[in-house]
């Protein structure tokens, strides 16, 4: 037997205890005579100590332990002497009789420390010592936590739990798939899935009216800190059920895991957000609304007095800073060259600063009288001590999207965006389509699978860019908790929406006729959602990225550097596949 305890459990009523423990040395410590060894496993640290009086030579070779050597000793628990309040473990120790070395190691490239003294690239090559941390294990802990509670939640709402394809036939809209070629039927593919979503409303077809899945989804898209080219949702599918039923069971779900995991009791109803107004007073459909600071447009009041990139602007709006007039004017500069980064895109950004008198100080007063300033005041219902910060754009959505970055900015610089304060949302009433500039036609919002709200149907033939779709995204602290809608269920409007996004007859029946014909056979109203899991994990354990509660992410590149993956296939497998390489120049 390797142990009989683990590092993290002993205790001072475990005093004359005799115990067997294994692990990694953390590091080690000679002070005189004695030696101190601190024992990690995934439970914790217990601290081991060798005495040279007792045991000359299991001392010594205490000394020649390295970090991170796998080591098993034999001990008696032993009250502290000199305490250590930061560990649960801190109150004993173990007085070793037997030491084994289970496995030396090479010293490690960074220390496995919290902090740690290791950068992004060198813990992803060797992401087995990172994990090795207790701040990453937790995250992984929490995750397995999340699961179980998603599970047990979901069984007693009478959802069974089904596994789907990860080999599945390439979709022409969304995200780019990542593809696989079939060595048993030449020139052909396999697609990763970018989410079930066909299949589960098969189920719901098969009669299986509460569907859900931990499903491994894959999507070629760019990274940021929210994406990964492989994550996991929470799948989840519903039949005979409208907006309200799916809304209201997921906001169960999600008050159930902030309670269970945080502790946080989320009491009030979550707000209801239409789309629109989500743009027009946040520039974001996922606005983050632990703070305030919502937009005022200012088209009728600040147009017309000669200021050039006003009275040539679509849209003028801005954001109040409430007591941040005591910005100075460098900070001022920075936040122009802000938001003047490429990303965002802004040409110039206009401040004004309420003074203590009520009067407005701006930085164009040359072109606005006090009177006009005091009325753009009140716009903003603002007081002394506020900083009011406008742009401006010939584009209103852009210019709103510029504007989203710079209150978020503010929120960061002002302390508004704490990581334990929670605010959820739904935002509600997407459009249906949106314009693509690259495809030259109307696209999916959300996915072609997605119900046009009932009252809006007509529209679909006169004007489809009007129509709202049945669908609703679940929103935390500006970052996107997961998304569904109802579904189509009719074989006949399913064909209509797809000649909406540019399909042929026949191309529709060839990519998605298995789903229209199983329409003809019965298929129930049918709606859902899926969550993010990796991102659920990541705003509960306040992370900047998924990548962190991931047990073997990808860089942001795309590339799994421990593995040194994706990587070059050798010819013999290439020509089992059927396949010949073209690499263009400069890919």
């Amino acid at each position: 037997m390797y142990r009989t305890h683990t590092c993290g459990e002993l205790r001072i009523s475990d005093v004359n205890k005799q115990v067997t423990l294994a692990g990694w040395v953390q590091r080690s410590r000679k002070m005189g005579g004695m030696t101190f060894v601190d024992l990690r496993d995934r439970y914790g640290i217990t601290q081991l100590v060798f005495n040279e009086e007792n045991n000359a030579e299991l001392c010594e070779k205490a000394n020649h332990l390295g970090r991170e050597f796998v080591i098993q000793v034999t001990g008696c628990v032993n009250e502290r002497f000199s305490k250590n309040t930061n560990i649960p473990t801190g109150d004993i120790e173990i007085i070793v009789s037997e030491l084994n070395i289970l496995n030396a190691a090479l010293t490690p490239p960074f220390t496995i420390e919290e902090n740690t003294d290791g950068g992004d690239d060198i813990r992803m090559k060797y992401r087995y010592l990172d994990l090795r941390r207790s701040n990453v294990r937790s995250n992984l802990e929490l995750r397995h936590k999340m699961t179980i509670a998603v599970r047990k939640y979901l069984d007693e709402q009478g959802f069974i739990e089904v596994e789907t394809p990860i080999l599945v036939g390439s979709t022409p809209e969304g995200a780019r798939d990542f593809v696989v070629p079939s060595r048993m039927n030449p020139g052909q593919f396999y697609a990763l899935p970018q989410s079930p979503q066909t299949l589960k409303q098969l189920l719901m077809v098969s009669g299986f009216d509460r569907y859900f899945q931990i499903a491994k989804c894959f999507r070629d898209e760019d990274l940021r800190a929210d994406r990964q080219p492989e994550f996991t949702q929470i799948d989840c599918e519903m039949s005979f059920v409208e907006q309200d039923d799916v809304i209201n069971l997921f906001e169960g779900m999600a008050k159930y895991l902030f309670k269970e995991l945080r502790g946080v009791e989320l009491s009030e109803p979550f707000i209801r957000m239409p789309w629109a107004d989500a743009m027009k007073y946040y520039g974001s459909d996922k606005p983050d609304i632990r703070f305030g600071m919502k937009f005022v447009e200012l088209m009728d009041i600040m147009k017309g007095y000669g200021f050039g990139m006003f009275d040539n602007a679509e849209y003028i709006g801005g954001i109040c800073a409430k007591g941040a007039a005591v910005y100075t004017r460098k900070q001022l500069d920075a936040l122009t060259d802000f938001v003047k980064r490429p990303q965002i895109g802004a040409k110039g950004m206009v401040y004004a600063r309420v003074e203590a008198d009520g009067n407005v100080k701006s930085s164009v007063d040359k072109f606005y009288s006090q009177e006009v300033l005091q009325q753009m005041k009140e716009a903003f219902d603002a007081k002394p001590g506020d900083l009011i910060l406008i742009l401006s754009g010939d584009d209103a959505m852009k210019t709103r999207k510029q504007l989203c970055e710079l209150r978020l900015e503010m929120g960061n610089q002002l302390g508004l965006r704490d990581k334990n304060k929670f605010a959820c949302l739904w935002v509600v009433d997407f459009p249906m389509f949106e314009w693509s500039e690259e495809e030259g036609r109307l696209m999916a919002m959300h996915h072609p699978f997605t119900h046009p709200k009932d009252e809006d149907i007509p529209l679909l033939d006169s004007n489809p860019a009007a129509v709202r779709a049945d669908a609703y995204d679940m929103v935390c602290n500006g970052v996107e908790l997961g998304g569904g809608s109802i579904r189509i269920h009719d074989a006949q409007l399913q064909a209509k929406m797809f000649e909406i996004l540019g399909f042929t007859p026949e191309k529709a029946q060839e990519q998605f006729g298995f789903l229209m014909n199983a329409f003809k056979y019965g298929a129930p109203p049918h709606g859902g959602l899926a969550y993010g899991l990796d991102r659920w994990v990541s705003i509960f354990a306040g992370l900047d990225s998924i990548r962190d509660c991931i047990a073997f992410p990808k860089n942001n590149s795309g590339r799994d550097v421990m593995l040194d993956a994706p990587g070059f296939l050798d010819q013999k497998q290439l020509d089992e596949l059927s396949l010949k390489l073209d690499i263009k120049e400069g890919n």
